[in-house]
């Protein structure tokens, strides 16, 4: 396959993630599938996409008509045979192995043979998730950031199958999107990205729970004196308690380092279902 032959891309979830990337590739003219299991979510993701369009129209970089077009690549469906002539998929579900394995099993049964399964996984295991497909070479890691309309990196992951064609259209693909894209060498916890900035989200979570500072001093501190355009503890609300506890219970399990240990103060939140923005509850409140 050639970058060429990557008609039509399949999106798995239709939440944060997913629609930023429906939004971007169905914005370079692909035809894009989004899938998810609930309807309602479809309807939430299609409206996110509108709204983030909306916004770059009052900002003078896309037109009514450019939204019009780029709105009628979509497709929305909660039959996963839907994408069965997809060239690409990018999974985009909650950060859970199970659930990723599950996927990737009837992903492998229902797409195209010489299709490309890939994930946005943040911190599983690439080799692992390709090891339940029949085309493990044919599978690979593509972390995109979040929000994935404004960043601009993308984070390639070889599992050990991978091969080098579909890691070479992997990283093509990524730069037709208009992203950066960035070699995890090695298919280890975290790659690169979430194993540094985990830890540092869960060691200022600690810094909390040992009552050194307010969550408000923590996150000024580092943006003031390290530059940093977001405190951990705000960055930690924006992408989910719940998400960073999976990450960090990844790498703790996947390393067997101590360091890695998720702070109970994450932990308790996560119980108390105080998930961050989302949940309107976190290290801080919102309405």
């Amino acid at each position: 396959m050639t970058i060429d032959q990557i008609q039509k891309i399949g999106v798995i979830g239709a939440g944060q993630m997913g629609n930023g990337i429906v939004q971007v590739a169905a914005g370079k003219n692909f035809k894009v599938v989004m899938f998810d299991i609930n309807s309602g979510a479809l309807d939430k993701g299609l409206t996110t996409i509108s709204s983030s369009l909306d916004r770059m129209i009052k900002k003078g970089i896309l037109t009514e008509d450019a939204k019009k077009t780029l709105l009628g690549h979509i497709s929305v469906t909660t039959n996963l045979s839907d994408l069965k002539d997809c060239d690409f998929v990018v999974e985009a579900a909650t950060e859970n192995i199970d659930l990723k394995l599950k996927i990737f099993k009837d992903l492998d049964s229902v797409v195209k043979a010489d299709a490309i399964l890939a994930t946005n996984t943040s911190s599983i295991s690439i080799t692992k998730i390709a090891a339940v497909t029949s085309r493990p070479h044919k599978v690979c890691g593509m972390h995109f950031m979040n929000p994935v309309p404004l960043m601009q990196l993308v984070e390639g992951i070889r599992g050990l199958q991978t091969s080098d064609e579909t890691f070479t259209l992997t990283k093509t693909l990524s730069e037709k999107l208009g992203k950066t894209f960035v070699e995890s060498v090695k298919d280890m916890p975290g790659f690169i990205v979430n194993r540094i900035l985990m830890p540092m989200i869960n060691e200022a979570v600690y810094t909390l729970h040992e009552g050194i500072a307010t969550a408000a001093s923590i996150d000024s501190a580092m943006k003031l004196g390290t530059n940093q355009p977001m405190g951990p503890l705000t960055l930690a609300d924006f992408i989910g308690l719940d998400t960073c506890l999976a990450i960090m219970n990844v790498l703790y399990d996947g390393l067997g380092d101590s360091k890695y240990r998720p702070c109970p103060l994450l932990v308790k939140y996560v119980e108390a279902v105080w998930l961050g923005k989302k949940s309107k509850k976190g290290f801080y409140t919102y309405e």
